[in-house]
């Protein structure tokens, strides 16, 4: 019962935003206060925090609520390590990235990581992060991305061999003459 009133709640803030109206976010924040498991409302509602005057710490605090009235669900988890990439916190979002890959081996969550650890230059771990994508579903792209990051470790064999999975998994060839 709570559930159907908390997509009917959603159903009519989306109408509302589809219109225009200011009042949108209300709906979403009463449809969110509704809703017994985290869902797609609670993602529209930080990504309607995030747009509304680029409220970056708006968002990132909600999204810090929802993980943790929702600590089990790894879609909260991935939307707070978003909210921290919005807020320029890098560490923090890698943190709540691991933490929805501890609960669920999800594609999206690795990825991220991996981009994160990247950007550090902890290109090891980023591999790592990109291959665990590959095997949670991640497809050509976790591949690509682990090759790139396993030839910045000095892991040349390694990377080699996910090139040719790469060219293997899509049918090309690699652009750039076959070096990861």
């Amino acid at each position: 019962m709570r559930e159907r009133l908390a997509r009917a709640v959603a159903r009519h803030a989306q109408s509302r935003k589809a219109a225009g109206r200011p009042e949108g976010v209300r709906w979403l924040r009463l449809a969110a206060a509704l809703a017994p498991q985290f869902g797609p409302v609670h993602q529209e509602l930080v990504a309607a925090y995030r747009r509304r005057g680029d409220d970056r710490l708006g968002a990132l605090a909600l999204a810090l609520r929802l993980a943790q009235r929702f600590e089990r669900s790894a879609d909260a988890w991935i939307a707070l390590g978003q909210a921290y990439v919005a807020a320029f916190r890098p560490l923090d979002a890698l943190k709540a990235f691991e933490r929805a890959l501890v609960i669920e081996e999800r594609p999206d969550a690795a990825m991220a990581a991996g981009d994160l650890y990247a950007r550090r230059g902890d290109h090891a771990t980023a591999g790592a992060r990109y291959a665990r994508a590959y095997a949670a579903g991640g497809g050509p792209d976790a591949l690509r991305a682990n090759a790139h990051a396993l030839r910045n470790a000095g892991d040349h064999g390694a990377a080699q061999r996910a090139v040719e999975l790469w060219e293997q998994e899509t049918g090309d060839r690699w652009p750039d003459d076959r070096s990861a």
